[in-house]
């Protein structure tokens, strides 16, 4: 984990370092002159060697200190990133709720369904949720639930409890759900199919519990790799849905920072994502062991 950190940390510094602008331009826009530009350059350290700068950054980096914003004055950049983080975490973890309780149900009930006409309804429907596209759903639904039937407001945000996060968890939830319905039912079609369950059926085993003991269980196990990716994602924010639904997330400052090559701001989110990715998979061995236990951490 350490090695793969600095690793992309090394790549994203030294992108930010040959990238296009000039750091001392961005701070000092229409106000550039030599004798601010070497002050600065002396404070931010951009005098020393490469490697050193980057040698700072990480040790810096490793106690929460990801340096000022280029663009925002005397800022820094946990100061900026963190509230964005949290709007962005409240939004993805209700998007992922709806995505599980969508997703799992149908998913199971597709699956116990296979080979009638119920299956093929509940997989035509995850796949035409799942081919929406986002700048279709999104303006679709403040449309019909907004303007037309004025049950929600159109955009904003208001935390978890207000109305105004219904529409974009929604957005994000439903092809979340699809994705859920997808797996859940061709990993369950395949447990359903082993051995051991049709041995289980043969001794008079009752069919919930067959579904319920020896086969749900076994095909979560698919699932829990989703789940773990899904958690990683929660504080990437989802840059689309929070420009169309003006939620002030960390897709938008995303965004704001390519835009005005603010390096510092982009450095801390691709470190934190990869940060959030790398605990992920460790949560994710973690859940093998209490879904399968079979499996043992080594």
């Amino acid at each position: 984990m350490p090695i793969l950190l600095l690793m992309v940390s090394l790549i994203v510094f030294f992108l930010g370092v040959y990238g296009p602008g000039d750091p001392i331009e961005v701070q000092l826009g229409n106000n550039y002159d030599e004798e601010s530009a070497d002050r600065i350059r002396e404070k931010m350290g951009l005098n020393d060697p490469v490697f050193v700068q980057w040698f700072n950054y990480v040790r810096n980096a490793a106690v929460g200190d990801f340096g000022e914003s280029y663009v925002f004055k005397n800022r820094e950049v946990s100061e900026l990133l963190i509230p964005k983080l949290i709007v962005s975490a409240k939004l993805n973890i209700i998007s992922f709720f709806i995505a599980i309780i969508i997703g799992t149900p149908l998913g199971f009930y597709a699956a116990v369904n296979n080979g009638n006409f119920k299956d093929p309804i509940v997989v035509i429907f995850s796949l035409v949720f799942y081919a929406m596209p986002v700048f279709f759903t999104a303006p679709f639904l403040i449309l019909i639930f907004a303007l037309q039937l004025d049950l929600v407001p159109a955009a904003g945000w208001g935390g978890v409890f207000d109305k105004r996060i219904i529409l974009p968890a929604l957005t994000i939830g439903v092809p979340g759900a699809a994705v859920f319905v997808r797996l859940i039912r061709s990993s369950m079609i395949e447990v359903l199919d082993t051995d051991y369950v049709k041995l289980a059926r043969a001794k008079g085993v009752s069919e919930s519990k067959v579904l319920w003991k020896h086969a749900f269980r076994n095909g979560m196990l698919p699932v829990v790799t989703i789940m773990g990716f899904s958690l990683a994602g929660l504080f990437g924010g989802s840059l689309i849905v929070e420009i169309l639904y003006g939620i002030p997330g960390v897709g938008r400052i995303s965004l704001d920072s390519v835009y005005s090559r603010d390096y510092p701001v982009i450095m801390a989110i691709v470190l934190l994502g990869s940060s959030a990715l790398v605990v992920a998979n460790l949560i994710i061995d973690f859940l093998y062991t209490l879904v399968d236990p079979r499996i043992e951490l080594q």
